[in-house]
């Protein structure tokens, strides 16, 4: 019973979304998919409660790479590139910003995470030009089944499976499978394995 009331909120939530998806694809063939979807995702964001996660949710299945529908996103969160891809049971904490990310299955992001495309978003190598003239490189930061990022962290490099990033940390460098890591820089703190 509770999987077909899920499905039916998908539908309706898929019908009353159809504007702002509708308004999506005239934009995006205006100014570009990721512009268009960072603007659409801002106006989305301020929808609050069960009903703004399902049609946050109908509307990023629509939109991104990859979009789970068992995958939550809450109230504040920004997407910033349509090559993202949110995989089965993430959550997304109130007030992340999410660039071109690979989020695995189960994974947690606490309330404003922000992983945006890795470190190199905007060029700083011409001392001559203004940083905004600076191209930059986007990369696809990874995060691994089943991890759990805290509060306010900040993931410029990919973590692994069934990790944790402490609350405010700064992940610049890769992290592995089932570390615990803290601090700016991130560095591991222990193994998961190991006895404590």
């Amino acid at each position: 019973m509770r999987s077909a009331l899920k499905t039916v909120a998908h539908v309706v939530a898929t019908i009353v979304i159809s504007p702002a998806l509708a308004s999506f694809c005239v934009k995006r063939w205006v100014i570009g998919g990721d512009r268009a979807l960072a603007g659409s995702t801002q106006a989305l964001a301020m929808l609050p409660g069960l009903l703004g996660v399902y049609l946050r949710g109908a509307f990023l299945a629509v939109v991104l790479a990859h979009f789970d529908r068992s995958a939550s996103v809450h109230f504040g969160t920004i997407f910033s590139q349509t090559g993202a891809r949110i995989g089965a049971n993430v959550y997304v904490g109130p007030h992340c910003h999410l660039g071109l990310v690979d989020i695995d299955r189960d994974v947690l992001l606490a309330s404003g995470v922000h992983v945006p495309s890795g470190a190199d978003t905007h060029g700083t190598e011409d001392l001559a030009r203004p940083i905004r003239e600076q191209p930059g490189r986007l990369t696809t930061v990874r995060i691994g089944e089943g991890t759990w990022v805290g509060s306010a962290a900040v993931v410029l490099a990919d973590v692994g499976r069934h990790s944790i990033v402490a609350a405010g940390a700064v992940v610049a460098a890769p992290l592995g499978d089932f570390v615990v890591a803290g601090g700016v820089p991130a560095r591991v703190l222990r193994d998961r394995r190991a006895p404590s």
